[in-house]
């Protein structure tokens, strides 16, 4: 199971002020658009994404199909296959990609410590 890219988007109250502190820590914006309050921000191969008034918790993201750099990857495996594996596993999911449709798609689960976890396929 390939998950893809790897970030923590981040609930914040005040998207000026976290850009500001996380720039303090080396990360530049990578993409988002800070007018419709969210950001995302990079430091290496370190990806976080702002988020204001977006979700009330931080949540893990995986993007299937990409690598840090947010570009396509050849090989990788559907947000869908994922799922049914999960599924099969006997995990609870708390959102579904549709199994009938191709391209993206997204679902979410929550780990045993409620944490939230986002799989969310952009191609």
């Amino acid at each position: 199971m390939k998950l893809g890219a790897f970030s923590v988007s981040l609930s914040v109250k005040d998207i000026h002020a976290s850009r500001a502190f996380y720039e303090k820590l080396g990360f530049s914006e990578f993409g988002g658009n800070i007018e419709q309050n969210w950001l995302i921000l990079k430091n290496g191969d370190t990806i976080i994404g702002l988020f204001q008034g977006m979700f009330p918790n931080n949540i893990m993201t995986f993007n299937p199909g990409w690598d840090q750099n947010a570009q396509n990857i050849e090989e990788f495996t559907d947000v869908r296959e994922i799922q049914k594996q999960l599924k099969a596993d006997g995990v609870e999911l708390t959102s579904e990609a549709d199994e009938t449709t191709s391209g993206p798609a997204s679902m979410t689960l929550i780990d045993p410590d409620g944490n939230a976890i986002l799989v969310d396929q952009h191609r």
